[in-house]
């Protein structure tokens, strides 16, 4: 059975790197601070898809998988994300679309 594979840095577009220095930094404190991130960047930015390293869930959510990059980056890459908050060397990764 295949799996499909992690999210790695070198798959994020221009990766924004926020490393906390905390041991333990719950979703929603990531998210928040991901979403803090994104707006400097641009105002209009929304949310595509995410991924909790911990746990292994993301969102999107899919049945199917690319073989070369997990289905969560493939769906907001394919939705012109083009901002990546990486939280704590991929504990979290939020994927962004701009915005108009």
């Amino acid at each position: 059975m295949y799996k499909c594979p992690d999210g790695k840095r070198d798959m994020l577009p221009n990766p924004i790197s926020i490393n906390t220095g905390l041991t333990m930094i719950d979703f929603e404190t990531a998210r928040r601070l991901a979403d803090k991130r994104a707006r400097e960047i641009a105002a209009g930015s929304m949310l595509v898809s995410w991924y909790d390293r911990k746990t292994g869930k993301a969102s999107p959510q899919t049945i199917c998988c690319s073989y070369d990059k997990p289905d969560w980056l493939v769906y907001a890459l394919s939705r012109g994300a083009t901002i990546a908050v990486d939280i704590n060397d991929e504990e979290y990764v939020f994927m962004y679309h701009a915005g108009t």
